[in-house]
């Protein structure tokens, strides 16, 4: 593996967001000085906080997965996670309901999913539904420690037995093909490869290995902190001030300063330099390749993911309650990703999802009050370029009138406070092509071939984040800050990631 060379004692890591936090954590653990710039006055990056009328608003992810990578990452400073945070179970996951009216729980306990697929659809896919979860399991079993949490130097190092395994697999076949081996009924079918969207695919065209995703919410479980999100930044925060690390907000990184392929300072825009052997830069990729004035040498052009609207609603409580997780599923299934990934355009049939976090932390609404969130997939600012001043407001009216017409019955009358979210609003924090979503994960942006986080030109700057690998997601930004921290003082311990979830007596596979 390439790591920085010469002195490494001083590290300028430039962005507080997760990748951020996890790359300072892992570099304080290593006796690394850590200076953490970020514009900002709290931390977070894409998991942004709005507070409007005693609404406590996550604007970035709205749940976590995989908490056991967010435990060693307070591990890198001999932290404990549960000294920092409260991770509430959700369950179900989310409710999945269907244009015909059907609706389906998700849950990670593989007895209870089952029997809810067999009252859904058959006891043929409910045995499918098993074999399935086995092959989720073996997948990202396999994939981690190679392929997602490991630093990949070129495309040979993916020869090795681990790859042949995942062909054996068929993980490099299409993905709706894939779960279409274990499930008949195409609404499940929907259930388990919608999240190729998070990838910036369709289902398909996705690579079946990214079924991963999947793994990471309907098996592994989901978790939301008490306090909302925002509560996770804060707990690195804390745990990296703690282990010394001197985190510097509303420091806006103007520039960086060079010796030859070396950086030796990093400075802002308010005149501070911060002397470094080291740099660290999470910031999204128009912004990191500005301060290195270069841009990734690329054959084909990067391709964006579709970007997200998002209407966040504070509102009096509603009688009829919605799970944590509701996705509203249009009934055109293929035209979505048409419409956003080829043509451009919005959703002829919108599927939707509509999250609710007051009813699994009431306290973060006020009494008698709920939290609202509906988020509508958008093509990207590249692919379709709306806009979005002139549409913003019309367009978040009709997501409120399909969620009352699907959803909450008489939802627009009790809304009290609102903040919308487009594209353009993306744009403006400085993520390609207005996305929160980054680069899409098409074969030729995965792995090693995803553009790479020690970037040419430099000698000791590495890169973390959504734009460069493993990719976009809570779980991967932490693993980005590791991997970068690796590139920094070279590995630091052999890979112990945990081999899936632990079994109970209800879990068979």
């Amino acid at each position: 593996m390439r790591a920085v060379t010469g002195r490494t004692d001083r590290v300028v890591v430039v962005g507080a967001g997760f990748a951020g936090l996890s790359a300072a954590l892992h570099l304080a653990g290593r006796g690394r000085q850590v200076e953490l710039l970020e514009r900002e006055h709290v931390p977070g990056g894409r998991a942004g906080r709005l507070d409007m009328l005693g609404y406590r608003v996550d604007t970035g992810p709205t749940v976590l997965t995989m908490p056991d990578i967010l435990e060693q990452t307070f591990a890198a400073v001999g932290a404990r996670m549960s000294d920092h945070l409260d991770l509430l179970p959700v369950d179900p996951a989310y409710r999945a309901v269907f244009a015909d009216g059907s609706s389906l729980a998700v849950h990670r306990d593989a007895a209870a999913m089952a029997e809810e697929i067999r009252a859904f659809s058959g006891a043929a896919d409910a045995a499918g539904y098993q074999r399935l979860r086995s092959w989720l399991t073996e997948l990202y079993r396999v994939q981690y420690d190679r392929f997602i949490a490991s630093n990949l130097d070129s495309p040979l190092s993916l020869l090795t037995p681990e790859l042949a395994r995942l062909v054996a697999m068929g993980a490099f076949g299409r993905l709706d093909r894939a779960i279409g081996r274990f499930l008949s009924d195409p609404r499940l079918r929907r259930v388990f490869s919608f999240q190729a969207l998070y990838a910036g695919v369709s289902p398909q065209r996705a690579l079946a290995a990214y079924a991963v995703i999947s793994y990471m919410d309907t098996i592994a479980g989901v978790w939301f902190p008490r306090g909302g999100v925002r509560a996770v930044p804060d707990g690195l925060a804390r745990a990296a001030e703690n282990a010394g690390v001197r985190i510097h907000y509303g420091a806006e990184v103007d520039s960086l300063e060079r010796s030859g392929a070396r950086v030796r300072a990093v400075r802002t825009s308010d005149g501070r330099r911060f002397g470094c052997d080291a740099a660290v830069l999470t910031t999204d990729s128009p912004v990191a390749h500005r301060l290195l004035g270069s841009e990734p040498r690329r054959v084909v052009p990067l391709r964006p993911s579709p970007s997200a609207f998002v209407v966040h609603l504070g509102v009096r409580a509603q009688p009829e309650a919605l799970a944590h997780h509701t996705i509203s599923f249009g009934d055109g299934w293929r035209s979505t990703f048409h419409d956003l990934i080829t043509e451009g355009r919005l959703m002829r049939d919108p599927s939707l999802l509509v999250t609710r976090p007051t009813s699994t932390d009431p306290a973060l609404a006020p009494e008698g009050r709920d939290l609202v969130s509906v988020l509508a997939p958008v093509p990207n600012l590249r692919r379709g370029p709306i806009d979005w001043a002139e549409r913003a407001e019309s367009y978040a009216d009709e997501l409120v009138g399909l969620v009352e017409d699907r959803l909450l019955p008489g939802v627009r009358a009790s809304v009290e406070a609102s903040h919308v979210l487009t594209p353009a609003d993306w744009a403006e924090r400085g993520m390609v092509a207005g996305t929160p979503f980054a680069w899409s994960h098409t074969l030729a942006q995965t792995g090693p071939f995803r553009p790479g986080n020690f970037p040419r030109g430099t000698e000791n700057v590495v890169l973390a984040g959504s734009s460069t690998v493993p990719g976009v997601g809570v779980p991967t930004a932490l693993i980005s800050g590791r991997l970068a921290a690796d590139r920094v003082t070279g590995a630091a311990w052999p890979r112990s990631a945990k081999r899936g979830p632990k079994r109970t007596m209800g879990d068979r596979v």
